[in-house]
């Protein structure tokens, strides 16, 4: 269990968590019609940050999407007694692209353009002295950042952790999101018959968790991450994943008991139609489902966190939020969604979220006192190892045989010990790298003795994200007389991308989650790795170091950790 001592949203509605809660139950948004902003050559519909704001918001030493940060958590922290110095308090920071804004500019170091140095910068200057932790799982990363935050806690690694989700927007983000056709020029209307496709948004939300309950706050329980093991970008039709992540957490809680479903209600054709499904698979067809992206957008890293707080300032006002942009239900799944506010007297709620990768969270947040779980460490013990640099292969301390170095060592592996997975030449090359990592892996597996129940979780780390892709793609973009977003290139500009693909590869239903540190450090990635291993399901998983900066500098330190020896 964690609980909340503390938050903050800021985004173009207002400043503070009252601001834009009294904004959203008014029915105001921040979405607005833009034409040829940021040369873009088609129009959208966006919440940006107006100049104003982003002057105001400013921080001395830290770019626009840190300062957001910043202030962010600087607002939560002004709630609490919490001495953010103190070594038992850990800083989170979800993030799909952090400072992309910056990548192309004249002066931009690298170092500017890594998610894991950027919240090195935010903790210093807020004070925080323990290394942070950055998750990039695309649009699940909020949720699975509180995921994460609540699993440390509960295995007493920290007393307190301040959660921060923030993107901005910018050229790469938007082409990127249209290069899929999935963005509607105009307002969106999630789960709506005429729903054509989302809106994007800025915002940064913070929210302070206690390993120790104080008087009746709300409290979080176990969170879910599952995969749909079915494709990078597009949901199964069944809701495979989210219906997965949902079935655990009724297992101790009546949905007569839930105010609302907060889902993600993105307003595209296939991810609001596989959400409906997935909740009525889990038995919530007689609970109120909801969206806010009709008044703030997809604000991408932020959204988890943000909805989170929303839903809980609404459920302490007896309110649910109504769907902003919904008319008529356009959906197949037999869910009850609302464009009015509508009242309630419970205390309890679903945050539910998915994205690409396969990628689905949930959690249940409830007012009603919980008495903190006792989590047992589980025994983990490394059972296989592969290495791979440019100059080589090891495989379980073996070297493999192969004269080739650099990228072309990948595909001279791919087609000695593959050859029948053509989707690999599709992949970017931290794709292409992990891929062939896990395959060399698993065959050195005993399947005799370890058949797997599609429940291993998938756990990698990195320093550099996918900073090789976003170069790549940052170039079809650049200039309008080139100007061609590829979306096939596009989607792996998500380093959690790799996860899909072995997850795809393998039918493993288990989790998938990235991590990004600002350096290679074993004790920190094994704080996280036990942390994920609180998921009761979780028995094995492939997890390690993956990171491709170019042709000469990668490298793959991968390995199966399993309680089943």
């Amino acid at each position: 269990m964690a609980y909340k001592i503390a938050d903050n949203i800021t985004s173009p509605i207002g400043l503070t968590t009252e601001e834009n809660y009294q904004a959203v139950k008014l029915g105001r948004s921040s979405l607005t019609h833009y034409d040829r902003r940021w040369g873009i050559p088609e129009p959208f519909t966006a919440s940006i940050f107006s100049d104003a704001q982003n002057e105001a918001l400013q921080t001395a030493q830290l770019t626009r999407f840190e300062s957001l940060v910043a202030t962010s958590v600087k607002q939560a922290l002004e709630d609490t007694d919490l001495d953010a110095g103190n070594p038992r308090v850990v800083f989170i920071l979800s993030t799909t692209k952090a400072n992309i804004e910056l990548l192309g500019q004249a002066g931009t170091s690298t170092e500017m353009l890594h998610p894991g140095e950027s919240a090195r910068r935010i903790c210093k200057v807020l004070g925080i002295n323990t290394k942070p932790i950055v998750v990039c799982n695309a649009c699940i990363s909020g949720l699975a950042a509180i995921i994460l935050a609540e699993r440390l806690l509960a295995q007493k690694v920290y007393d307190y952790a301040i959660v921060t989700g923030a993107d901005v927007l910018n050229r790469f983000v938007i082409s990127g999101f249209q290069s899929f056709k999935s963005m509607d020029a105009n307002p969106c209307k999630p789960f709506d018959i005429e729903r054509l496709g989302m809106n994007l948004g800025e915002a940064a939300a913070t929210i302070i968790l206690s390993s120790q309950a104080r008087g009746d706050g709300w409290t979080i329980g176990d969170g879910t991450i599952r995969n749909d093991a079915h494709h990078i970008s597009t949901p199964s039709n069944k809701g495979e994943g989210a219906w997965r992540c949902l079935t655990p957490l009724l297992e101790e809680t009546k949905t007569e008991e839930l105010a609302v479903v907060n889902a993600h209600g993105t307003a595209t054709m296939f991810m609001d139609q596989m959400e409906s499904v997935a909740i009525e698979r889990a038995g919530l067809t007689g609970v109120e489902v909801n969206s806010y992206k009709g008044y703030y957008g997809h604000t991408l890293g932020a959204a988890g966190v943000l909805e989170t707080i929303l839903t809980m300032c609404a459920t302490d006002d007896h309110t649910i939020i109504g769907t902003r942009g919904f008319e008529e239900l356009g959906v197949s799944g037999k869910i009850q969604v609302t464009a009015e506010n509508q009242p309630t007297d419970k205390h309890s709620f679903i945050k539910l979220i998915s994205g690409f990768g396969g990628s689905n969270a949930a959690i249940i947040a409830t007012r009603e006192p919980k008495m903190p779980s006792i989590q047992t460490p589980k025994k983990w013990e490394k059972t296989h190892e592969v290495i791979i640099t440019p100059t080589g292969v090891m495989t379980d301390g073996t070297p493999y045989p192969s004269e080739a170095t650099g990228k072309t060592l990948l595909t001279d592996i791919y087609r000695k010990e593959v050859g029948d997975y053509p989707k690999f030449f599709k992949m970017d090359m931290l794709s292409r790298l992990g891929f062939i990592a896990s395959e060399l892996l698993l065959k050195l597996e005993d399947k005799e003795r370890f058949t797997d129940n599609g429940h291993r979780a998938v756990i990698l780390f990195n320093h550099s994200s996918s900073l090789q892709t976003d170069t790549q793609y940052l170039e079809s973009i650049k200039d309008d007389d080139n100007y061609f977003p590829s979306p096939s290139l596009f989607v792996y500009t998500l380093p959690n991308i790799v996860t899909g693909e072995i997850a795809i590869r393998n039918h493993y239903h288990g989790e998938t989650s990235f991590f990004i540190l600002a350096e290679e450090d074993e004790a920190q990635i094994q704080q996280i790795q036990q942390a994920a291993s609180s998921d009761h399901t979780t028995d094995s998983m492939i997890t390690g170091w993956l990171d491709y900066e170019d042709e000469q500098n990668f490298k793959a330190d991968i390995y199966i950790l399993d309680t089943r020896t």
